[in-house]
């Protein structure tokens, strides 16, 4: 037998446009000194990455495929790198060739390594209620006159869609010229695309822009929200801040929650007008009776996917705000100067209420690759024994 190990140094996430590195290592298990112990031998072995799509059949309407007959496909000798995965294959890149006619002997091992440029005409790796996209690296082997055994690690692509154009020319220096840095200096003009990537999200999710809401119902201004900035990365916090002694009505209570929506784009929605799929991923709640200012953070989880858009789907972000306000003016508790004694205020045992909601649309963009790879339920790693 031969145990085959593929294993991603760096991680299992990747930003689309990177170059993904994963080294492959083929193991003749057996000791030399064992007496049952031969060479082992594989004829060849290759691989490729290619990105499966899936989708709820209940909520979305494909085109059909027809009813084309491939012989290929069904033989096991032919490497088809998405043979036995559920839905289609809407992604992949040409097959690289590890080896040909490899031989170990017992005890020997020997490494491959693997690189490849994520595609960036891609979807991101998602998994939503209706509609999944999953990225995988298989790896293909063949003993001769035997069937294609296929080794699959799974990775997360990142994907950065709705990006402004730069504030600054590509060529253009963002720091000072220093004639003691020359070699910094050119290394940096020399920058990846990758590495530029990341330092225009790191600019674009950076700046602050102030924005402030009043927040009123049909019988008046309840606060003023104020939050400061409107654009983040995964794993940021978001921070907003209530101002309720500038509003008319008493709230007594109000909740956050940051949310996802996932729309099936219309010419593929199974049932016409319809409704979004809403998914939480964190809630603040707090009360508020007699509270002049509040504030609350929540965190951006580090797995979920930022918006996107394809022409199947369109993921986007908001904030969810649910208030409850009292009909009528409800007066504080009153604290005597001079009183010794503690007091207990009670609330009312019946309040009249309202309650409304509010949806504030927000971007979520990716994060460093590297950072996501700590929250990634892959473990970059796989094997197989053939």
């Amino acid at each position: 037998m031969i145990e085959v190990v593929a294993s991603m140094a760096r991680g299992p996430v990747f930003l689309a446009g990177e170059l993904m590195e994963c080294l492959i290592t083929f193991t003749n298990p057996m000791s030399h000194l064992s007496t049952s112990a031969s060479s082992e031998m594989l004829a060849w072995a290759s691989a490729q990455i290619h990105c499966q799509f899936h989708a709820s059949e209940s909520r979305v309407a494909l085109p059909t495929q027809g009813n084309k007959h491939d012989v290929q496909a069904e033989s096991n000798t032919v490497l088809i790198p998405s043979r036995g995965e559920r839905g289609q294959c809407v992604l992949d890149t040409p097959p690289k060739i590890l080896f040909c006619d490899l031989r170990l002997d017992p005890g020997e091992s020997k490494t491959y390594s693997y690189s490849e440029i994520v595609p960036i005409d891609g979807p991101p790796s998602y998994r939503g209620q209706a509609v999944k996209y999953v990225y995988k690296l298989t790896i293909g082997c063949q003993r001769v006159n035997s069937p294609i055994k296929l080794l699959r690690v799974p990775f997360r692509v990142l994907v950065l869609q709705g990006m402004p154009e730069p504030p600054f020319p590509q060529d253009e220096e963002v720091c000072p010229s220093n004639p003691f840095l020359e070699e910094e200096e050119a290394s940096r003009r020399d920058a990846r695309p990758l590495e530029r990537a990341l330092d225009m999200l790191m600019i674009t999710t950076s700046r602050r822009c102030l924005q402030m809401f009043n927040i009123t119902n049909m019988r008046g201004k309840v606060a003023k929200f104020c939050i400061f900035k409107m654009v983040y990365r995964l794993g940021e916090d978001i921070v907003g801040t209530f101002n309720f002694s500038e509003g008319d009505i008493p709230c007594l209570q109000y909740s956050v929650s940051i949310q996802s929506e996932e729309e099936i784009q219309q010419q593929h929605q199974r049932h016409p007008g319809q409704i979004l799929s809403v998914t939480g991923h964190g809630r603040h709640m707090e009360s508020c009776l007699h509270t002049a200012s509040s504030h609350f953070s929540l965190p951006i989880p580090l797995n979920v996917t930022p918006g996107f858009s394809t022409d199947i789907v369109m993921l986007r972000w908001r904030l969810h705000f649910e208030f409850v306000t009292a009909r009528e003016p409800m007066e504080p508790p009153t604290v005597l100067q001079n009183q010794s004694e503690v007091t207990v205020w009670a609330g009312a045992e019946h309040v009249d209420v309202d309650t409304f909601s509010w949806d504030l649309p927000i971007k979520v963009f990716p994060t460093n690759p590297a950072l996501a790879s700590y929250m990634s339920h892959f473990s970059g790693t796989n094997s197989i024994t053939i």
